[in-house]
């Protein structure tokens, strides 16, 4: 009995050896964003590389911890090429970080912040001076009761904020919405600005 207890033990430590070699060894995995930065509703390209011996046609889990922040879950998969090399395409609604693991390796982390898309509308482009112009516009996602500043260029190029606007809700949709009614007294340049917070980074309108 001793003897055959002796052998079972001897196999399964030969066996290790050839299981590490089948997975080709230690390996590496690499990721980057091709932005730190999108606008609501756009696309981020995630890549990298995996190195080592065997790195062809490996699958590749990209995962996800978006804003609070915390918890890591799986957004996809990708299968590396020929080379190593993998891509795979994320469409992130609020600041959310990434890593990738595969073969055993994970990659560091990464982060693609989410800037919120803003419009501007304005009800006359050339008005006289003094003349009532309407400035409007939608934030999204929705931000209902956030402050956002409608700015004018000045003369050297900087922008100053010449009245705080409160988004309010719009009902049945996930953006928010602001108006102000003003009398342009000279030919300016005007946009709508977030701060930022927490979810979602600094941003402007056209």
């Amino acid at each position: 009995m001793k003897r055959t207890a002796i052998t079972i033990t001897v196999v399964a430590m030969l066996a290790m050896p050839s299981a590490l070699s089948a997975q080709g060894g230690p390996k590496n995995l690499q990721i980057s964003p091709n932005s730190a930065e999108v606008k609501f509703g756009g696309t981020a390209t995630l890549s990298g590389k995996l190195t080592g011996q065997n790195n062809s046609g490996r699958t590749v889990t990209v995962e996800r911890d978006p804003f609070p922040f915390g918890t890591f879950e799986t957004a996809g998969t990708a299968t590396t090429n020929a080379s190593g090399d993998w891509s795979f395409a994320v469409r992130p609604t609020v600041n959310t970080r990434y890593r990738a693991r595969s073969e055993g390796a994970e990659s560091r982390t990464v982060d693609v912040n989410v800037r919120p898309a803003i419009s501007l509308r304005l009800s006359d482009r050339t008005p006289a001076a003094g003349q009532r112009v309407r400035f409007s516009g939608r934030l999204c996602p929705e931000h209902d009761g956030t402050a956002v500043a409608l700015q004018q260029r000045q003369p050297n190029g900087q922008w100053r904020s010449i009245r705080t606007l409160v988004l309010k809700d719009i009902p049945g949709e996930t953006c928010s919405s602001y108006a102000r009614t003003l009398r342009p007294r000279r030919t300016r340049a005007y946009r709508v600005h977030f701060n930022g917070d927490a979810d979602h980074v600094a941003g402007n309108s056209p």
